[in-house]
């Protein structure tokens, strides 16, 4: 699914309620919700806090899933196109980083 097909799926889920998008500010702190359960599921796979023996299992898949289901919301409601968006990103890093890092043989 390309972006604008996911902003696009986004929209249709969040206009079918009156409430529509949430304000910026609310959406801002869903997201450090969602990058909070993200960070806990790496932190309990690779750092230094093990999982506990009670504590249901987390799929991080659906977690990132989560973080860009907001991302989405955030864009939407400001009227942002992520396709662009992300493509002006790319090009800004082909740029700025073409020289950085040890390219593959």
């Amino acid at each position: 699914m390309e972006l604008k097909a996911a902003q696009a799926a986004v929209d249709a889920w969040i206009s079918q309620f009156e409430e529509g998008y949430w304000p910026p500010l609310a959406n801002l702190a869903r997201l450090v919700e969602e990058v909070g359960e993200l960070a806990r599921i790496l932190n309990h796979e690779y750092g230094s806090k093990p999982k506990k023996p009670d504590e249901a299992p987390q799929d991080l898949a659906e977690e990132l899933a989560d973080v860009l289901f907001v991302l989405i919301c955030l864009a939407n409601e400001r009227g942002i196109d992520l396709d662009e968006a992300l493509a002006g990103v790319l090009a800004k890093y082909r740029t700025r980083d073409a020289v950085r890092w040890t390219p593959r043989e």
